[in-house]
């Protein structure tokens, strides 16, 4: 897997209220940009998502393609792609810290396409995602505040 992307920024909410929206996975299409559909496949024991279908279109990325989740704390949720049409490979996390200001909210990714691209555009891709992501989660749980 190429390295990571990283990225935080800080949301005026405790980590709990910043989690729910995170693994409300069936509301993405209202507040992610170019997510059009999103079907939770599985479920673990105490009913959170362990699989996640996704579908994407957010120029130049159109994908369909499956997430695995791990839930490794109250704090930490991980990810690794196990289905996809033009991603090859993703990881990623959300690692949540309280702080005096609210929660700080660090997204990890990485990302193989299956169409050749230099590393640097690849990271330049994962940077656009990162920060658009974390801005539309920042927007989305301060508006249920």
């Amino acid at each position: 897997m190429p390295e990571q992307t990283t990225s935080s920024i800080v949301i005026g909410a405790t980590p709990e209220a910043v989690m729910a929206v995170i693994v409300d996975f069936e509301r993405y299409p209202s507040w992610v940009q170019g997510m059009k559909t999103v079907e939770v496949t599985s479920t673990d024991a105490d009913g959170r998502a362990e699989q996640v279908h996704f579908v994407l279109e957010a120029a130049p990325i159109k994908d369909a393609y499956t997430l695995a989740y791990d839930y490794v704390s109250d704090t930490t949720l991980r990810w690794h792609l196990t289905e996809g049409k033009m991603l090859r490979a993703m990881e990623g996390s959300y690692d949540l810290v309280a702080t005096g200001a609210g929660t700080e909210v660090t997204y990890k990714l990485a990302v193989d396409v299956a169409i050749p691209m230099i590393g640097m555009l690849r990271r330049k891709a994962e940077k656009v995602i990162i920060d658009t992501a974390l801005k539309g989660l920042k927007k989305r749980v301060e508006s249920l505040g």
